[in-house]
């Protein structure tokens, strides 16, 4: 399973990806943190990554 990746510079912290998944990603100081890497199979974690708007979740 494929693993998500922030890149916190690119980051906008606009939530997108917590309303996505909220058990793999939280917002801390407006950023997307990774907090359940191996919890992409309770939502879709590709959807995360296609919506965010500044392209900073990665799946590797």
């Amino acid at each position: 399973m494929p693993t998500p990746v922030v890149d916190y510079d690119l980051c906008v912290g606009c939530g997108s990806c917590v309303e996505i998944c909220p058990e793999v990603f939280e917002l801390r100081d407006d950023k997307a943190w990774v907090i359940g890497p191996d919890k992409c199979n309770t939502c879709d974690c590709q959807q995360a990554a296609d919506l965010c708007p500044a392209q900073a979740i990665k799946l590797e």
